[in-house]
């Protein structure tokens, strides 16, 4: 089976606008979740959430152009064009041999209720032409493979929170099936709106600790009571493993495992069995190694964090280190396994291992290592990312460092 490495990542989310910035402010615990200002809201039992600052799409898009395409695949593109930059692709690669695999939970619902607005409003006769192709989720990897002229297999998934974790995986098993010899991923999410946040808070899924956001999402702490919605994209540039040193490319880390699994069991109530499935499969592919590193779903939500924490005790034991990045950036939905699965090659590339903030009060069900006295210097050979999503959908990603 033909191995497949990482040599290119780009990050953009709450806390920073590229993977550094967003890496240096997640280790040094600093927190993006604030009061909303992307729509006004008021009337909403859930005030807070983590936006993505200081962005202009016309940086990656023609002014003219911006207008065609959901803000969702606006920070895609953003990503993306920092992992090639970061890979090195050169003008001699075949393009015909480069896919595209990306992943979104939701797509393009700013523009599906903007759309909605209008119709009720100004009637049919009045939506953008540009609303449908703007809007649709494989739309991600179309706007991106066009801007990086990649002529492979274009795959999307959209499996909510685990939809980044399976474009990885998708993008793994087409490069080790010969179906292409690189792939580039990108998950993005931008559900920010009336609709997102008003869908998730009707469900009791929310934080309502709008007075005090900054210490709303509490992965693992006793007195969480929900998570909180983050947006933005990450993108990671995938090669078979000769085809990546033959050009001299810098190397991540080596994807060694990934495990798939579904519960069966609830549309939104996570299981215990089904995460814990896909950790095993992702755990006996690459040979039940040392995990030196699990970065948790950690979503900050009383059931997922207690089921994960059991999840991981059962398969590794008590002493791995563990942690949520939640707490800083928000939950970015389908998006969070991307930009999770950056972290977790960061981590290795820097010996570092990023903090779970805001964990004040022991949940007696709750008692692994969390990091949670500020990020940690070691030796960080083998990581493991966990995405688990509604519907009973479970990624899980091991990365190994070379």
């Amino acid at each position: 089976m033909r191995r497949v490495v990482v040599t290119g990542l780009g990050m953009i989310n709450s806390v920073g606008n590229d993977k550094e910035s967003s890496f240096k402010a997640i280790c040094d615990g600093e927190c993006g979740i604030d009061t909303i200002t992307i729509f006004d809201p008021e009337n909403y039992s859930v005030r807070i959430a983590g936006e993505v600052k200081d962005f202009d799409p016309a940086t990656v898009m023609a002014p003219k152009e911006v207008k065609k395409a959901d803000r969702f695949i606006h920070l895609g593109l953003k990503a993306a064009q920092e992992a090639m930059a970061d890979a090195n692709i050169g003008d001699d690669i075949d393009m015909e041999r480069f896919g595209i695999s990306a992943g979104s939970g939701i797509g393009g619902l700013p523009s599906i209720e903007k759309t909605s607005i209008i119709i009720e409003t100004r009637g049919p006769r009045r939506i953008s032409p540009f609303f449908i192709p703007g809007a649709l989720v494989n739309m991600l990897g179309g706007f991106v493979s066009i801007a990086h002229g990649t002529k492979g297999p274009n795959l999307s998934s959209v499996t909510a929170c685990a939809a980044g974790t399976h474009a990885i995986s998708d993008a793994v098993k087409t490069i080790m099936c010969n179906g292409a010899d690189r792939m580039l991923v990108v998950a993005a999410e931008s559900a920010i709106t009336g609709a997102g946040v008003g869908g998730f808070a009707a469900m009791k899924a929310l934080s309502t600790r709008n007075d005090d956001p900054k210490t709303s999402s509490r992965p693992f702490d006793a007195d969480r009571d929900g998570f909180v919605m983050g947006e933005g994209a990450a993108s990671l540039v995938l090669e078979e493993y000769d085809a990546a040193v033959a050009r001299g490319a810098n190397i991540y880390g080596e994807i060694i495992g990934f495990g798939e699994s579904g519960d069966a069991n609830h549309i939104t109530t996570p299981s215990l069995d089904g995460p814990g499935r896909a950790m095993k499969a992702a755990y006996k592919m690459a040979g039940e190694p040392k995990i030196d590193y699990v970065n948790a779903h950690g979503t900050s939500t009383p059931v997922n964090d207690k089921n994960e924490t059991a999840a991981v005790k059962a398969l590794l034991g008590t002493t791995v280190p563990m942690s949520s990045i939640k707490g800083q950036i928000g939950h970015c939905l389908g998006a969070a396994g991307g930009i999770e699965a950056v972290v977790c090659l960061m981590a290795m590339r820097d010996g570092v291992l990023p903090p779970t903030i805001n964990y004040t009060t022991k949940d007696e069900n709750c008692d692994l290592d969390y990091i949670t006295e500020g990020a940690r210097k070691a030796e960080v050979n083998i990581t493991m990312s966990n995405s688990f999503g509604f519907g009973g959908t479970n990624g899980v990603l091991i990365f190994k460092k070379i």
